[in-house]
C-alpha cells in the first residue's frame, strides 16, 4: 500500500520562493534526499519513491492553494490513495518562523488550502506536517505576508525547518499502522 507526501503551494515561478509554498519546498527537499525526479501528472508534479520498504509518492498539486482539494482528490484516486494514505505539508501562520508541528487530524485552522482538501475529501482525519512562517508584523496584511518571499536572514532557519519537516514526514510513513 502506497502513501503520499503532498506539499501544498501555488503553481508558477512567481510563487516558488514564497512563504505559502513552504510545503512544496519540503517536498523538494525530499526529492533531493531520495534522489528522484519529478514527472507530470496532469498539472501536478509527482515522483514515485520508496522509503524503508514503503511505496511513497511525492506530490506537488498543480492547482492554486485555495482550490487544491479537487486536485488532491483526483491524484489520490488515480494513484489508488485514500485520505488515510496522505500526509499534508504546509505553511502555518500561527507558528513562529521555523517551528515545525505534526498533527494526526484536526480542523483547517483557517488555512484555505487545507479547508479545500477537508471539504473535498470529506474528512479531517489527515496527517499533517506544518511549518511555521510567522505572523506578519505591523500593518502587513496576511495575504501579502504569505505571498512574500522569505528574507535572506530567514533562509537558514527555514531551510533547517524544511529538513526537519521532511524527516517528520518520513517518520509518519514508517509509523503508519496498516
Amino acid at each position: 500500500m502506497a502513501q503520499a507526501v503532498v506539499g501544498l503551494g501555488n503553481p508558477g515561478p512567481e510563487y516558488k520562493g514564497t512563504r505559502h509554498n513552504v510545503g512544496q519546498r519540503v517536498v523538494d527537499h525530499l526529492i533531493r534526499t531520495l534522489r528522484k525526479r519529478w514527472s507530470r501528472e496532469g498539472a501536478s508534479q509527482v515522483a514515485k519513491a520508496e522509503w524503508r520498504g514503503e511505496s511513497l509518492y511525492l506530490i506537488k498539486p498543480g492547482s492554486f492553494m485555495n482550490v487544491t482539494g479537487p486536485a488532491v482528490e483526483r491524484l489520490g484516486r488515480r494513484l489508488g490513495l485514500d485520505p488515510a494514505d496522505l500526509i499534508l505539508v504546509y505553511d502555518d501562520i500561527d507558528l513562529p518562523l521555523g517551528k515545525v508541528r505534526v498533527r494526526m487530524k484536526g480542523s483547517h485552522g483557517g488555512h484555505k488550502g487545507v479547508r479545500s482538501i477537508i471539504e473535498t475529501l470529506g474528512t479531517a482525519e489527515l496527517r499533517r506536517v506544518k511549518v511555521g512562517i510567522g505572523r506578519p508584523g505591523g500593518t502587513d496584511e496576511v495575504v501579502d505576508h504569505v505571498l512574500s518571499p522569505f528574507l535572506p536572514d530567514e533562509l537558514p532557519l527555514i531551510e533547517a525547518a524544511c529538513a526537519e519537516a521532511a524527516q517528520h514526514a518520513l517518520t509518519l510513513i514508517e509509523r503508519r499502522t496498516p
